[in-house]
Order: C-alpha cells, then structure tokens, then sequence
C-alpha cells in the first residue's frame, strides 16, 4: 500500500463521540434524579470524614512537631 493512500484515509478518532453518555453515567444520572438525596448525605460524609475544622488541624501539627524519627530500617539498628 502507498504512504499516500494510508495518509488519505480518515484518522480513527480515539475518543468517544460527543453525543455519547456510558450506561454507567446514565445509572448515576438516574439515581441522583430519583433520589436527589444521595448528594446532600455525600456532603455529609465528606464532611465527617475528610473536611477537617482549623482546630483539628493546629492539633496534627502539634502531634507532628512532637514525632520522633524512625530509623530506616527498624529491626536492625548497626553499631554506631
């Protein structure tokens, strides 16, 4: 086959069609639609779980200050 009539076909495009939606994001649309509270109790989660109050983190740094270093291998320790 010639270098020009490979380089004269139409590229393959590698990303899906714009108009396209994974039956995957139709099922999340679907369910935050019937159930808009699922969102607020993610919110929610987030929140206990990951958003930590300014308090709590002057409190990590403190304990960090006050850590001691690790040698690195912990089970072996050479003679100095």
């Amino acid at each position: 086959m010639a270098v020009s009539r490979i380089l004269a076909r139409p590229a393959m495009g590698m990303l899906p069609a714009r108009h396209y939606v994974s039956e995957h994001t139709q099922f999340i649309r679907e369910v935050l639609e019937e159930k808009p509270q699922v969102a607020v109790e993610q919110r929610k989660g987030r929140a206990m779980w990951w958003d930590k109050a300014p308090r709590e983190l002057a409190e990590l740094r403190r304990m960090d200050q006050g850590r001691v270093p690790q040698k690195p291998y912990v089970y072996f320790n050479p003679p100095d």
